[in-house]
């Protein structure tokens, strides 16, 4: 059996992989990964519109992995419309970036759920295995935060390098075009961080479980006994 102190670390090891997956999951379905401001460049052309009439033709759009929605002015009023990615906008997009997103938080979630179950396991009993002790756990906590980064690193490609909030905005524009004002990651973004974040904790914490303190003895004198002693 595990002493008190390591039960306690793989128990606060475990809640922490339950955590990341329950992070996960609300990142990956959830469509508030970006957000941002757009301008109808062709309306506002149109018009020849200064800085003050700018803000009749600019919208807002917001978007996750699977849908989205679109705010769009031009000058017409506010329109507002709502898309999903699969199966038809993906065609527009950098669909092998995208899929590989995905992969990547889908593995992530696995990882962090075995984590889950081998930190219940070392918290119970001492494994005679070392893939099912630490060391396994270490694994599958490293294991999961890096397909996080990768994917948080490929989200974050896409949207810097390959205009993924440009052509989500110009979907199906065949009159309108749309320029990008503005940019912004939102909170499902940063919860994968979190989540990575929270695999790194669990690192530590596993590294801190395997330090040997050292035991403390208190030593007992030892009782002199004379001959006057037992006199007395």
């Amino acid at each position: 059996m595990p002493g008190c102190f390591k039960k306690t670390l793989f128990a606060l090891a475990s809640l922490v992989s339950l955590v990341s997956f329950i992070l996960m999951v609300v990142a990956t379905g959830t469509p508030k990964w970006m957000t941002g401001k757009i301008l109808c460049k062709t309306g506002a052309d149109l018009v020849n519109a200064t800085d003050p009439e700018l803000v009749k033709f600019i919208g807002e759009i917001y978007y996750g992995l699977f849908r989205g929605s679109k705010i769009r002015q031009c000058g017409l009023g506010r329109r507002h419309s709502k898309f999903t990615v699969f199966p038809h906008m993906v065609k527009k997009l950098n669909t092998g970036l995208h899929v590989m997103i995905i992969m990547f938080l889908c593995v992530a979630i696995f990882f962090s759920l075995v984590s889950f179950g081998f930190c219940i396991l070392n918290a119970i009993k001492v494994p005679y295995r070392a893939i099912k002790g630490p060391a396994g756990v270490c694994l599958w906590n490293f294991l999961a935060g890096g397909f996080i980064v990768l994917a948080v690193t490929s989200f974050t490609a896409a949207v810097k390098l390959h205009h993924l909030t440009e052509r989500i905005a110009n979907f199906q524009e065949n009159v309108f075009q749309f320029v990008i004002l503005e940019e912004r990651f939102e909170d499902c973004f940063w919860l994968c961080v979190a989540s990575a974040t929270a695999h790194a904790v669990n690192l530590l914490l596993i590294a801190i479980s395997g330090i040997h303190f050292p035991n403390i003895k208190t030593k007992t004198e030892e009782a002199n006994v004379t001959a006057e002693d037992i006199m007395y």
